[in-house]
């Protein structure tokens, strides 16, 4: 029998065994106008055709609420840059106070939803909710993306351009550990 050297990983290690991974800031908007911003590291795409992301969000959260009232959220791509911001996103509630003032975080009109889109980030997918799903203590919610764009200095043809744009991305879900792509890596030759 071949031995691997394998480390059981306790229940709350499993998700760190999937990290790194994006970190995004969800725009939502309440019935008022009152723009939020959650930041998130839970998101993943799930179809092609139509083109759909998935966030899993903690059904307490106050961003949660607005977009099930609203039935629409805007995915707005963050650089290094702006990690203060996606801090302070993801620490504070938006329930009692502006987060976005507090963050120093600009919203502007989005293509076409309600949620704004954040100056500050490099790309954005504007959202329509399609489908919730309970998955323990998150709900899983998939958006149908209505709008995709990204500003010309961060996008070269159909990725990231990595080399120049420092994306954020998230080594754990407890403390914050940041790091970012170093380099691309290519199979052909």
């Amino acid at each position: 029998m071949v031995s691997l050297d394998l480390k059981d990983i306790e229940t709350e290690g499993i998700y760190e065994m999937l990290y790194p991974t994006p970190v995004v800031l969800v725009t939502s908007i309440d019935k008022n106008g009152k723009p939020n911003a959650l930041t998130i590291a839970w998101i993943t795409p799930t179809s092609y055709d139509p083109p759909m992301v998935a966030l899993s969000i903690r059904p307490e959260r106050y961003s949660y609420g607005l977009i099930k009232e609203s039935g629409e959220f805007v995915v707005n791509i963050p650089t290094v840059d702006l990690l203060k911001q996606v801090t302070t996103c993801g620490t504070i509630s938006g329930r009692d106070i502006e987060k976005l003032k507090q963050a120093n975080l600009t919203p502007l009109p989005a293509r076409k939803v309600k949620p704004p889109i954040l100056k500050e980030c490099i790309a954005y997918l504007e959202c329509k909710v399609v489908k919730e799903m309970e998955t323990g203590d998150h709900i899983l919610v998939v958006g149908s993306v209505v709008s995709a764009y990204a500003k010309q200095k961060a996008f070269l043809d159909k990725r990231y351009r990595i080399e120049s744009i420092p994306l954020l991305l998230t080594l754990q879900d407890g403390p914050n550990l940041f790091t970012t792509p170093k380099r691309i890596i290519s199979l052909e030759k």
